[in-house]
């Protein structure tokens, strides 16, 4: 059994079995791209059953969406975490070792390594490694010298870099995985539309949607408020966007308001949140006036886009409210165009800007079942309910801007402006400094790994056949690099013109060398 589980743990901890699972990971995340998530957007999940019914209950059961929240996806990674602890914490141990242990010595077939070269000189043997010595600690090898069973040898060996950035590329992605798991455990991010003149304050209950990880509450929110003072788009020729800027207030812990510009590009960054605009849209406002005089003046209600080139958007209007004595709700359901155009009778827009902004109504009257307990979009009206006859239409008509309508029973809804509103998301995720340290890290490996090379020279002296002078057997091996060939060409040409400039200068004394230099 104990043998058994042995030879499990160094196949998951072999790198080939981490690239595996790193590959696999990459794999399974693509059906999170591919299909709306829970996470991000309820409404486009629900819009999804509702086209594919069958086939999104199948996919449901899959987790496919809540991929990165599924239990296969998370055994995946964990997987991963093991295995790159169980290969790459020993490989680091092991490399720190190695920097501390000299250059191996000179193999006994010294001719056989794929770069080889043989000088003769009149120096003595002590001499010509004295040359060879001084040539690689100018080219930063790190340098022994030894008494081998073939005579005095010289052993250089540089690159250590290489390694170390390959150890630094796999530590820093363990790195970077325990950041983004960090951010998902601890992080949150929420979402909401916010008309002009409104605000919100950062909780769960006032987010449209939000995503929060397993270990966060709603009391570890900041206590940060945000309030929308005005919200200006700028478009090109072409009618794409140029810029979103919102002008906003915000204080944090009831602390005095400060006024701040953000864009799309530009939030606002706090101590470990961030507060983003993602979009805008209109928020048609109107008002109703009841039979008995009674006016209800500045209602607004948010209409999504449905059309993102020129801003064609649909939303409604609920008010359970309308007075004492009334027993029936209105539900004004619309369809705004910024700029409004009437083609065969239907209301299109052809500008995102609002230059002659239109909405075309359907007023109903009934019960809206807000006060149910069952929930219900904002944004539409419980189709169920028209269906049963809980809402009925009283009326419908094309508006501009102080146009009026008048329903069967005398109440008067008029379109009396419209304001601009601002998709804002609050994101908090304390992973975000360790992931950048750790990408960055990454990157750096990378380069090591890319562009230093680990590279051993070796070299021997022995008598010169003659029993005159000396023969100086160099040989080079290079890891990761198949050009070798002009580095040592450019090696023996150096040795070889000090070994000529050393045996013409006579017996001189060579200056003294360092007993060691720094790893490169």
């Amino acid at each position: 059994m104990l043998a058994r589980l042995l030879r499990w743990w160094r196949q998951l901890t072999a790198m080939r079995t981490a690239l595996m699972l790193l590959f696999l990971l990459a794999v399974a995340s693509i059906p999170g791209s591919l299909l709306p998530q829970r996470s991000l957007s309820q409404t486009n999940v629900n819009r999804y059953f509702a086209e594919y019914p069958t086939l999104a209950r199948w996919l449901d059961r899959l987790f496919l969406f809540d991929v990165f929240s599924s239990p296969w996806f998370a055994a995946i990674y964990l997987l991963l975490f093991i295995s790159l602890i169980g290969c790459v914490v020993p490989r680091a141990i092991e490399h720190g070792r190695s920097l501390f242990t000299p250059p191996p010595p000179v193999p006994r077939h010294l001719q056989r390594l794929p770069e080889h070269a043989e000088l003769s000189t009149s120096l003595p043997g002590a001499a010509a490694l004295d040359v060879v010595e001084e040539e690689l600690r100018v080219r930063r090898f790190r340098v022994v010298r030894r008494e081998g069973r073939s005579g005095p040898e010289v052993s250089g060996e540089k690159g250590y870099l290489r390694e170390t950035g390959n150890v630094l590329f796999h530590l820093s992605l363990l790195a970077l995985l325990l950041g983004l798991a960090g951010g998902k455990m601890w992080g949150y991010e929420g979402s909401i539309l916010v008309t002009e003149g409104q605000g919100f304050c950062n909780s769960f209950q006032q987010y449209d949607t939000y995503r929060s990880g397993p270990l966060v509450s709603g009391g570890d929110l900041t206590a940060l408020c945000v309030n929308l003072e005005d919200f200006e788009a700028v478009y090109e020729q072409n009618l794409t966007a140029a810029s979103f800027t919102a002008d906003i207030s915000y204080d944090v812990d009831g602390g005095e308001p400060v006024a701040r510009t953000i864009g799309v590009n530009d939030p606002l960054r706090l101590d470990g949140d961030r507060v983003y605009v993602t979009g805008h849209g209109y928020s048609p406002e109107f008002t109703i006036v009841l039979p008995d005089g009674t006016a209800l003046t500045d209602l607004s209600a948010p209409f999504l886009p449905t059309d993102p080139g020129t801003l064609a958007s649909q939303g409604v209007l609920k008010v359970p409210d309308l007075g004492t004595g009334a027993t029936e709700q209105l539900a004004v359901e619309g369809f705004f165009a910024p700029t409004g155009v009437v083609q065969a009778g239907v209301l299109t827009s052809v500008d995102p800007r609002p230059l002659d902004p239109q909405v075309a109504v359907i007023v109903y009257a009934g019960y809206l079942g807000l006060d149910s307990g069952l929930p219900q979009s904002v944004f539409s009206l419980d189709q169920d309910q028209i269906d049963r006859g809980s809402l009925n239409e009283v009326g419908r008509a094309n508006l501009a801007v102080g146009e009026s309508t008048t329903l069967p029973d005398g109440t008067v809804v008029t379109f009396s402006g419209f304001k601009e509103f601002a998709a804002i998301q609050v994101s908090h995720d304390p992973g975000q400094v360790w992931v950048l340290g750790a990408s960055i890290a990454v990157l750096a490996g990378l380069l090591g790994m890319l562009l230093v090379r680990r590279e051993r020279v070796f070299a021997r002296v022995i008598p010169g056949p003659d029993g005159g002078g000396t023969v100086l057997s160099v040989g080079s091996l290079t890891r990761g690099s198949a050009d070798t060939g002009p580095r040592f060409t450019a090696l023996i040409d150096d040795v070889g013109a000090a070994l000529a400039t050393r045996a013409a200068q006579g017996p001189a004394a060579a200056p003294p060398l360092s007993e060691e230099a720094p790893p490169s």
